[in-house]
């Protein structure tokens, strides 16, 4: 997926939080009048706004893109295929339905906008290296560890040799062990975890691949690791931006983990059979 083919609006959402005033200014702006954007120059907006051409430009670059025209090409795209804005403010008002209304919507847009900005080539990329690993591990911590033992949890059933930790220590003592042989998913929705970073520079020691699920404004982890994964998601009131995020991260492991299991999938079958079986004595 080239850059005109990523869509402006989740890019905009996606770094809203780490935007200065001024881009605050231009991203509220460009929200506001995206038909008047497309059929404005570069210099029309700045007049609008009170700045410098120069911080237009900066703004658009900030989002990824070459420059002006390229953004306008995007955000062209993204009015000929609306994306539907759900404002998720809770407000006094609000009856316990329509606050759960607000929460699903904010769900459905965050793995929609996710989805949106979905590298194709990048997520094959993913599945090929985990294919052929000698052992997968999961590492995040916070919020994050439950969704790496999420992912264990799941990929266990491929019958591939898996694991996840959320102690740092941990981490950093089985990165230690693992080789050019093994992938390793860093999951990490700042991406500027410290502990997180240090188990990373071990792993490159040892030529481990590595995968990153992780917010799609640019961090220290999305530009060090090996395969980036990205998911976009909008601070709220009562909800930040990592926690909004959990459920495009449990999406993109669902996606990783089914595409293994359909690429293995005799051997899938053998497993999930084992397992079925180890089970049954739980049952009644």
């Amino acid at each position: 997926m080239d850059e005109q083919a990523q869509h402006c609006f989740p890019r905009i959402r996606s770094h809203y939080s780490q935007f200065s005033e001024k881009e605050k200014m231009i991203a509220d702006f460009i929200i506001a009048n995206p038909e008047k954007i497309i059929h404005s120059t570069i210099s029309g907006v700045a007049e609008d706004l009170g700045i410098a051409d120069a911080t237009v430009f900066r703004f658009c670059k900030r989002l990824g893109f070459k420059g002006y025209q390229a953004m306008k090409i995007s955000l062209a795209s993204d009015l000929v295929t609306p994306i539907k804005d759900i404002h998720e403010t809770i407000k006094e008002e609000d009856s316990e339905g329509v606050i759960a209304q607000k929460v699903f919507r904010s769900n459905m847009r965050s793995l929609e906008d996710s989805l949106r900005i979905m590298k194709e080539e990048t997520f094959r990329q993913a599945v090929q290296a985990m294919l052929c690993a000698r052992r997968i591990e999961f590492y995040g911590t916070g919020g994050s560890g439950f969704i790496a033992m999420d992912a264990h949890h799941k990929f266990l059933r491929t019958g591939m040799t898996t694991n996840a930790y959320n102690d740092s220590h941990m981490q950093l003592i089985s990165a230690s062990q693992l080789t050019e042989e093994d992938v390793i998913v860093f999951i990490s929705h700042s991406g500027a975890n410290k502990d997180l970073l240090e188990v990373l520079e071990v792993a490159k020691k040892n030529h481990v691949t590595t995968i990153g699920i992780t917010h799609f404004a640019k961090s220290p982890l999305s530009s060090r690791i090996d395969i980036p994964l990205f998911t976009v998601s909008q601070e709220t009131e009562y909800r930040g931006e990592a926690l909004a995020s959990r459920i495009s991260q449990l999406s993109i492991v669902d996606a990783l983990y089914v595409n293994i299991m359909k690429k293995r999938k005799d051997l899938s079958k053998t497993s999930l059979q084992k397992i079925r079986d180890a089970i049954s004595i739980k049952k009644v």
